[in-house]
């Protein structure tokens, strides 16, 4: 019998879903880097397609969202560059490649959009993380939250 995959990844497509990844990023956000629950959700939330990563037991340990079209061309400037944001894994999970497979899973529903590219604001502590998806930085170093950021991109495939 072949084992199960430490972590799966899906859209979220319910309430349930979209309940679980606001408890994840609260967890992680909120509660952990201490980044106010005003600046955490914000009205791109209603507009973002999140995905979902589930642990080997089933539990969810991570989230992340994809912005794009009309509504979030503020965000991204671009109708054909997705924005990828709220990336985040339970401390109990981290190591088990969430991060990875929530990035992955972000970019082939940005692929399967018609995007060309995924921008994102990576903490600077993750840019070795996002190096090695493929990302690049470029601009300045900026705060978000109070935690410096970089502005990254990963064309697509």
């Amino acid at each position: 019998m072949t084992p199960a995959p430490p972590v799966t990844v899906r859209v979220a497509s319910s309430e349930a879903d979209l309940a679980a990844c606001r408890a994840v990023r609260t967890e992680v956000f909120v509660v952990e880097q201490s980044v106010p629950e005003s600046v955490e959700y914000d009205a791109y939330d209603a507009i973002a397609l999140h995905v979902l990563a589930f642990g080997p037991d089933g539990e969810p340990v991570g989230t992340g969202r994809l912005l794009h079209g009309p509504g979030a061309l503020g965000k991204t400037g671009s109708p054909e560059v997705g924005s990828l944001g709220r990336l985040a894994v339970r401390a109990s999970a981290r190591g088990l490649g969430a991060g990875v497979a929530l990035v992955r899973a972000i970019e082939a529903e940005a692929v399967r959009l018609g995007l060309a590219a995924v921008d994102l604001g990576a903490q600077t502590h993750a840019l070795g993380f996002y190096e090695r998806l493929g990302y690049e930085a470029y601009g300045p170093e900026f705060e978000d939250a109070g935690i410096p950021h970089r502005a990254m991109r990963r064309t697509l495939p």
